[in-house]
């Protein structure tokens, strides 16, 4: 790939998010200037000092005007934008390299969706048109099309399909304890595994605690230039590497793909440890938030992004490895699963995550080791559609510059 990337040129200097969940008595305009309000008081500053803002939102709406009306932000240049499920991290995407290219001293990316008064369950989208040689992927629901993970995954490592629904389950519980200690998620209690085990099936052999909820909820960061970022913290994220990549979207049309790994997801990883400068990303990354839309996502993510080697991440599960207190914490704040899923705001929540955790200000009983241990790299990671047509976005962030 191309990408030079922008390592250490550009900082996080504020963070805010809002408790995700059903929030029926919040309106987009609501969740926007709680999050926004929370993200300018953490960074020491007023809407005035910001210079532009990149809002990611899927269904929430249309145009920049979706901000500028709730934080009453005339004359500001508000760019909306969307990339399905790593809709949020795109905000902040864009907005570092708008920074980092000079064009901006601050800005802020902002994300938010109100789900829940919409009657959708999961990613909302518009019909779009088409000429019907498409993949029948897209016509089917994401369970069902996640689900293919769980058997392919079995079959190509001869792994015994009940002990991979154990795997399966140790995902769910792992979120589901993380989750139960953060006053932020949706889901805050704690499932026992005969529970999820138990639970009913949705797809193939995902239970409803194999799926991710979905939320209402909102979050933002503000970034500025590396070399102001001690205006506004002493403790500032530097952005190590941002990556994203939209893959061919051959989807089931592919005889060569067999659904036990995401190619855009591989990719993507490569991208943003070249720009990191990270070679060991199982030792030198500190936490991991990632897009555990379904827990077999999860394992197959815990491959792809190299944090086990191909075949053995099930292994790595049951060990503990990406437990709170394991080798390398994976989703500590209970990832999308506990947290929630609001398309907009979760690439944001996660960062948030690495913001708290790296800063030394997440709560004692949620609080990692491997920093303490004197890692200084934290990674997030968003997925975009389904097994075989993705997108795919990586970050690594760091609490110091590069020596």
């Amino acid at each position: 790939m191309g990408s030079r990337g922008i390592r250490d040129k550009v900082c996080i200097v504020g963070m805010g998010c809002i408790p995700f969940g059903e929030h029926w008595d919040l309106s987009t305009d609501d969740m926007l200037l709680d999050a926004a309000t929370a993200t300018l008081a953490s960074a020491g500053v007023t809407l005035d000092d910001i210079d532009a803002y990149w809002l990611g939102t899927a269904a929430s709406g249309i145009s920049g005007l979706t901000l500028s009306r709730a934080l009453r932000i005339g004359d500001k240049p508000v760019t909306r934008l969307e990339n399905m499920c790593a809709t949020g991290s795109e905000a902040l995407r864009n907005a570092s390299y708008a920074v980092a290219a000079g064009a901006y001293d601050v800005a802020m990316a902002i994300g938010v969706e109100k789900l829940k008064d919409s009657g959708f369950s999961g990613l909302t989208r518009m019909s779009i048109p088409s000429d019907g040689t498409g993949s029948v992927m897209g016509d089917t629901t994401p369970p069902a099309n996640f689900s293919l993970l769980a058997p392919a995954y079995a079959r190509k490592y001869g792994v015994d399909a009940q002990e991979l629904k154990d795997v399966m389950a140790r995902i769910a519980w792992k979120n589901h304890q993380n989750g139960a200690k953060n006053p932020l998620a949706q889901f805050r209690r704690a499932p026992t595994l005969e529970a999820i085990c138990a639970s009913p099936l949705v797809a193939g052999s995902l239970g409803v605690f194999d799926c991710s909820g979905v939320a209402d909820g909102a979050a933002a960061a503000i970034v500025v230039r590396a070399e102001d970022a001690h205006r506004y913290t002493d403790k500032p994220l530097y952005v190590k590497g941002l990556s994203l990549v939209a893959g061919k979207a051959a989807g089931s049309m592919d005889p060569g793909y067999d659904f036990t790994s995401f190619p855009e997801v591989v990719r993507s990883a490569a991208d943003a440890y070249a720009q990191a400068g990270v070679t060991d990303p199982r030792a030198e990354i500190a936490m991991a938030e990632v897009h555990d839309c379904f827990t077999p996502t999860e394992l197959v993510l815990m491959e792809d992004l190299g944090f086990a080697e191909r075949g053995f991440g099930w292994k790595e599960v049951l060990a503990g490895t990406f437990d709170l207190d394991g080798d390398l914490p994976v989703n500590p704040d209970g990832g999308l699963k506990a947290f929630g899923h609001p398309i907009g705001a979760s690439g944001l929540r996660m960062m948030y995550e690495c913001w708290l955790q790296l800063r030394g200000e997440a709560p004692p009983d949620r609080r990692i080791r491997t920093v303490d241990q004197g890692r200084k790299l934290a990674l997030t990671h968003n997925l975009g559609g389904q097994p075989g047509e993705c997108v795919s976005f990586v970050s690594v962030v760091g609490s110091e510059p590069t020596g």
